[in-house]
């Protein structure tokens, strides 16, 4: 997930096993999952917890929130798959903080990890909980005052404690803006991790436009090194900077099958669709770009690999689309156009435990907007008492499951 496309030294912070994580205040059987957003009042950075209501999904403020993002500026955040620990990305700060989710939702501070390159902007983990991705706007050495190409990051992560290990990096392109991972295709220890990339263009006269990319990196099981996959060269012609995607990419994601990758642009107001090849690199689906509503921000896919939905920042929407699940294509859900939203949709999110409740973060005016998916048609419709208020403006939102026995709901549909 990434907002920073739209705007806007290492402290370890232990928390006593005494306090246990919190205790129980909601019955799983009313509480189906929660709901963590960032905020951010000024560069002040926040992190908001809610339950979300198993009939309805509604959401409730957890007592304890909000509590401090541990830097500033907040941009994004994700959570492990087993929904025990979500880590903040601080922008200001160069920092990934990692939360500890208790039973009850509460999130509590363990570990503050410094970036090796500056202004993180993004964020993944892959399906096994094993690494987290962190692109950055600068690698080491350069700045907003030196700019230079950027970095992606791989943390190894501790499943038994949600820790981070000492980290790996390798370069991208001059301004990564968001990263998705792939699965690991059965029978084989190597994945795909992608990087949507915006870089610019000169013309014959001097002047500059801007063009976008998808970079293709390989990480074998067990280690941290990624290999950058390189795309056919022509003779005579430098090495490509990656597969051409649209003009100015601000969201990407890969399908749960691994099998499709989809990159947003905020600038054409598309959504491009590109086929995963034998060797890991994206190929343009013939019938795309795929239209979206006014620049669009940020994407998810259903944990069904169903449906896709989009956040159209200055269209104050979400538009829905189903997942050809032979081609990729995509097409409008069925009687579905773009469902409204509050001001300014910056990213979304899926509860993963009922697959039904959707979420934005609206970072124009404070507030989480909730909508009920139709499992059938992927369809959208408000849920009861949207949009929820926030402590400040939201710059990015993440759902858990409450408990792993929810996400057989999901699993066995």
């Amino acid at each position: 997930m990434n907002w920073n496309a739209i705007g806007r030294g290492s402290v370890a912070v232990l928390v006593s096993a005494a306090l246990g994580f919190g205790t129980i205040s909601c019955s799983r059987d009313f509480t189906v999952a929660y709901v963590y957003a960032t905020a951010v009042q000024g560069t002040t950075g926040f992190v908001s917890g809610y339950l979300v209501d198993y009939q309805s999904g509604a959401l409730t403020q957890l007592a304890n929130s909000p509590v401090s993002s541990g830097g500033r500026n907040p941009v994004t955040l994700v959570a492990a798959p087993s929904g025990k620990y979500i880590y903040v990305l601080n922008r200001d700060d160069n920092n990934v903080v990692e939360f500890a989710v208790g039973t009850d939702g509460k999130i509590y501070p363990q570990n503050t990890y410094n970036t090796p390159g500056t202004y993180p902007v993004a964020a993944t983990i892959d399906a096994t909980g094993s690494y987290l991705y962190v692109a950055s706007t600068f690698q080491p050495g350069f700045s907003s005052a030196l700019p230079g190409p950027g970095n992606l990051t791989v943390f190894p992560i501790n499943t038994s404690d949600g820790t981070l290990g000492t980290p790996a990096t390798v370069n991208t392109g001059n301004a990564p803006i968001g990263v998705a991972s792939s699965n690991y295709p059965t029978g084989s220890t190597t994945h795909f991790i992608y990087v949507a990339d915006r870089e610019t263009t000169t013309s014959a006269g001097g002047g500059t436009s801007p063009i976008g990319y998808i970079q293709t990196f390989a990480q074998t099981q067990g280690s941290t090194t990624l290999t950058r996959v390189l795309e056919p060269a022509t003779p005579g012609q430098p090495v490509p900077l990656g597969i051409r995607s649209g003009v100015q990419p601000s969201g990407i994601a890969v399908d749960p099958t691994s099998r499709f990758i989809y990159v947003t642009d905020d600038l054409s107001n598309q959504v491009g669709g590109y086929l995963v090849t034998t060797n890991g690199l994206p190929q343009a689906m013939i019938n795309g770009p795929f239209a979206t509503g006014q620049y669009p921000s940020n994407l998810t896919i259903d944990p069904r690999a169903k449906y896709l939905y989009v956040t159209n920042f200055n269209a104050a929407s979400v538009t829905a689309y189903s997942i050809d699940q032979a081609t990729g294509n995509l097409s409008g859900s069925v009687g579905s156009g773009a469902v409204g939203v509050k001001t300014n949709p910056s990213c979304v999110t899926i509860d993963p435990a009922l697959g039904i409740y959707l979420y934005t973060s609206n970072s124009g005016d404070q507030t989480i907007s909730g909508l009920q998916l139709s499992p059938n048609n992927g369809t959208l419709k408000d849920i009861q008492n949207t949009p929820y208020p926030t402590s400040a403006l939201p710059s990015c939102l993440v759902a858990v499951a409450n408990g792993q026995h929810a996400t057989q709901v999901v699993n066995n549909q």
